[in-house]
């Protein structure tokens, strides 16, 4: 049985979405988050980060490894192209482009709001973070000019791990109306009943 730590509010919402998707059976071993003071590492997971996976005798952090780990040894071929396929490059790219390039200046954002009153607010850092958070946001809206999902056709992984970047873009108020294929694309995912089941609370 797989054991997914988790909180509301977090990247673990990406793996309890794919588990979704893939139908696996799995724990959800919830946890309160705690906001982080001096340390990063301050929640009650065994990484004491969120999303945490436990798969028997191994414990695997960090939502991008989790989620090829899953597809990896659970996923039976689904939502991810085969090694050798010629969209397996475009798929790992956008695996990590997600949480390596446009989730960071989201995560200012949301620091920036959220933990305002433990943390004189900086204006060149937020500004900093909108115009890389913008950039981020207009390759992806040029990735989804002429086709449904990150990949091509069919929906992968990678929308999964997108889509929570898009979800937290769209909830610091940075994903708006100058985006139309990514409101498009987010409300296909939102559809989904995966989705739905993942986000419920």
């Amino acid at each position: 049985m797989l054991t997914l730590h988790y909180a509301p509010r977090t990247r673990a919402y990406r793996i309890r979405w794919l588990l979704e998707e893939l139908g696996l059976p799995h724990e959800l071993r919830r946890a309160t988050y705690q906001p982080p003071v001096g340390d990063t590492f301050v929640q009650g997971t065994p990484t004491g980060k969120f999303p945490v996976l436990e798969d028997g005798d191994v414990v695997l952090g960090e939502s991008g490894a989790i989620v090829l780990y899953v597809l990896e040894r659970h996923g039976g071929g689904r939502l991810a192209p085969p090694v050798g396929s010629p969209l397996r490059a475009a798929f790992l790219h956008w695996v990590f482009f997600a949480e390596a390039t446009a989730f960071p200046p989201i995560v200012t954002l949301v620091w920036h709001g959220r933990h305002a009153k433990r943390a004189e607010p900086l204006p060149a850092v937020r500004d900093d973070a909108l115009r890389r958070a913008h950039g981020a946001l207009a390759v992806v809206e040029r990735q989804l000019a002429d086709q449904p999902y990150l990949v091509g056709e069919e929906f992968s992984g990678a929308d999964v791990m997108m889509g929570f970047t898009l979800v937290a873009a769209r909830t610091v108020g940075v994903l708006g109306d100058e985006y139309p294929n990514l409101g498009a694309y987010l409300r296909r995912l939102e559809a989904r009943p995966a989705f739905q089941r993942a986000f419920a609370d």
